[in-house]
């Protein structure tokens, strides 16, 4: 069993993960309206990972005999001054889920539940991964100054991205 304050930060972690999806999504619809659908589908399979990424949550809740609790999800943004700013904002928005996942390990290792520590550990792994694809992207949107021919050659190589969702 979950305590209940594992189980509430567990739920609130997986609201975050929807609301990551959500902010992703908004970033997909401006780059679509930008018909730089390339970058968009690099979006788009941002909205994927998160989406898994919180049904993994929702499903290891319920597993472990906890009550799943959805909550309302706030609109994102959606009116981003500049290709440049929207990666910015991943990357932001990937740096406070990883404080958010490390709160929760702190919770799991201070309330020595082994099996929510370990599910965990899925998750700090993967953070890392998350920063650095939103970092090296943010990195090289800059190069190009958002625009230009360099904007072109982003968006028809992101146009390749796919979701591959994890075997666990």
């Amino acid at each position: 069993m979950l305590s209940n304050k594992l189980q509430s930060e567990l739920n609130k972690q997986m609201n975050n993960e929807f609301v990551s999806e959500y902010e992703y999504l908004s970033m997909a619809a401006y780059f679509h309206c930008m018909n730089l659908d390339g970058i968009a589908n690099y979006f788009h399979v941002q909205t994927q990972e998160e989406h898994f990424h919180a049904m993994k949550i929702f499903h290891f809740i319920i597993d472990k005999g906890g009550k799943v609790e959805l909550q309302q999800i706030a609109k994102p943004d959606y009116d981003f001054a500049s290709p440049i700013v929207v990666f910015e904002k991943a990357l932001e928005h990937e740096k406070k889920v990883t404080r958010s996942i490390n709160d929760l390990m702190d919770e799991a290792i201070k309330e020595n539940d082994h099996a929510v520590n370990n599910f965990l550990r899925w998750y700090v792994d993967e953070q890392v991964e998350e920063e650095a694809m939103a970092s090296k992207s943010l990195g090289r949107m800059q190069l190009i100054d958002g625009k230009g021919e360099g904007l072109l050659l982003l968006d028809q190589e992101f146009a390749s991205r796919s979701f591959i969702a994890p075997k666990e």
